[in-house]
């Protein structure tokens, strides 16, 4: 009885670490856009974007973002031990921490090196032209595009594990899902469009995290049947 008490309080904790986590990327990922410079009249991001300390809030907020999605899916994986969505948790796991890692770089580079061309005193002009390069470079651009991808298939896989699990509703990964997958388009929106995606992805977090402070652990959900 003293050992069955103990698994279930871990797997409380775990329950409760995980909603926190994923209410916490859903948040960072609404200040990302809703923080971050614009320019006027949707045009391309210039000197004064860049050297806005706005700038580093709003990119910084996606790094962290990306991180406690990553760490809130490590822990889902292992909530779902022992139910139908074990296996396409640890797909999740994987394809969303690979593409993690591949998308990071890219960020920093947008954060910091982007924030230090908006300060060095060049012309519009140059800054814009030199931020070109950061950002399109064709390794860089290819690795960024590549980890989105795979972020994007870690969420489905995430939401597929939600559904054949049967801890949560069977939905509820799906805006989750959506929102990642529209990660990359997004980018090609101007400003309102951009802050409804953050607005989107925050949803799709608060949806699943709200499900598993309201769940039971796999052992307690067996126990009561």
């Amino acid at each position: 009885m003293v050992v069955s008490d103990r698994i279930d309080g871990r797997a409380g904790i775990a329950r409760i670490s995980a909603a926190a986590l994923f209410a916490l990327a859903g948040a960072l990922f609404v200040v990302y856009p809703v923080v971050r410079p614009y320019a006027a009249g949707g045009a391309p991001d210039g000197r004064t974007e860049f050297a806005s300390p706005w700038w580093l809030v709003a990119h910084l907020a996606a790094v962290g973002g990306f991180i406690a999605f990553g760490l809130a899916l490590v822990l889902l994986a292992g909530l779902l031990e022992g139910t139908a969505g074990r296996r396409a948790g640890v797909v999740a796991v994987a394809a969303s921490w690979i593409g993690i890692g591949l998308t990071l770089p890219y960020y920093g580079a947008e954060t910091f090196a982007l924030h230090t061309l908006g300060a060095s005193g060049l012309d519009d002009g140059a800054v814009t032209a030199l931020a070109e390069s950061v950002r399109m470079g064709a390794a860089q651009a290819t690795l960024f595009a590549t980890g989105l991808l795979l972020v994007a298939v870690g969420a489905a896989a995430a939401a597929v594990a939600i559904a054949r699990s049967r801890l949560l509703a069977g939905w509820s990964g799906i805006p989750m899902a959506v929102g990642f997958a529209l990660f990359i388009p997004q980018f090609y929106a101007d400003a309102p469009l951009r802050i409804a995606h953050g607005v989107l992805i925050g949803f799709g977090c608060a949806v699943v995290s709200l499900g598993l402070l309201r769940s039971q652990s796999p052992r307690s959900t067996m126990t009561g049947a």
